[in-house]
């Protein structure tokens, strides 16, 4: 095992460390972790992500099911849309992405930089949501019609899809404020139909490139090692300053990648 490699498996501790911590937010260095610090290109990261996103959420929904912070129902409710749109996307869209999408003079803009540049956008998004001040409040909204649900699941399907990330970010406040949900409860719910999307998106890749299997089951191992340690920890440690903090670094992550993407 080489630095590098070494370092990755360091990075996979961290995503779970986080996950566990704050209950979502992970999965969106693991993108970078993989393209930036381990070389991979930007399709087979996404995919990889996916998986490694995937069965992290499955061992969360059993720790927040454990504590009664799971809504299987609005959960599977959400899901459906949202898994067909995140396979849909996986199976057929960013595969049929044309590898040149055009040039600006002598700069040409590749499919692997529109990946990244559009997962930076997401990313920018995320950090503003996680820095915000936002406290736990119960919505007073009222449950909306199940057909704007089927919509909102198919849009956010489709996003996490690209960018291979879980999509909890945006989960969440959905569930909140359309789904009458308190954000605890959000939290162990999204981890429902993050685990649900992202194994069903991974599916969709599975048929098209090749994986490394040894490689993403250490990885993602090594993960989920780092979300049993992050809920022990999260009795010990502020939630909203380690949220805060984790905003910031994704801001300037998001940052980075678009200036070395159009650098």
């Amino acid at each position: 095992m080489d630095n590098i490699q070494l370092l990755g498996y360091v990075g996979a501790l961290i995503v779970g460390l986080i996950l566990g911590l704050i209950g979502g937010g992970g999965s969106i260095l693991t993108v970078p972790l993989l393209v930036y610090l381990l070389g991979y290109n930007p399709v087979i990261a996404t995919a990889y992500s996916l998986f490694v996103v995937g069965t992290s959420s499955l061992v969360g929904t059993y720790q927040k099911y454990k504590k009664g912070l799971v809504d299987f129902k609005t959960g599977l409710a959400f899901s459906f849309p949202s898994f067909l749109a995140v396979y849909l996307s996986r199976r057929y869209l960013v595969h049929d992405i044309p590898e040149t999408l055009f040039r600006l003079d002598d700069y040409m803009i590749t499919k692997d930089i529109a990946i990244m540049v559009f997962f930076s956008i997401i990313m920018l998004l995320a950090s503003i949501s996680m820095i915000k001040n936002s406290k736990n409040n119960v919505s007073t909204h009222h449950k909306q019609p199940y057909y704007k649900t089927f919509i909102q699941g198919i849009v956010i399907g489709t996003i996490t899809g690209i960018i291979g990330a879980g999509g909890g970010f945006l989960y969440v406040p959905a569930l909140v404020l359309w789904a009458n949900i308190p954000m605890k409860k959000a939290v162990g719910t999204s981890l429902v139909i993050v685990a649900i999307n992202s194994l069903i998106g991974f599916i969709g890749d599975v048929l098209t490139i090749e994986i490394e299997w040894v490689f993403l089951l250490t990885f993602t191992f090594i993960s989920i090692i780092g979300i049993v340690l992050g809920v022990f920890l999260s009795k010990f440690i502020s939630g909203g300053k380690l949220k805060k903090g984790f905003g910031v670094f994704t801001l300037l992550m998001a940052i980075y990648i678009i200036y070395n993407e159009i650098s």
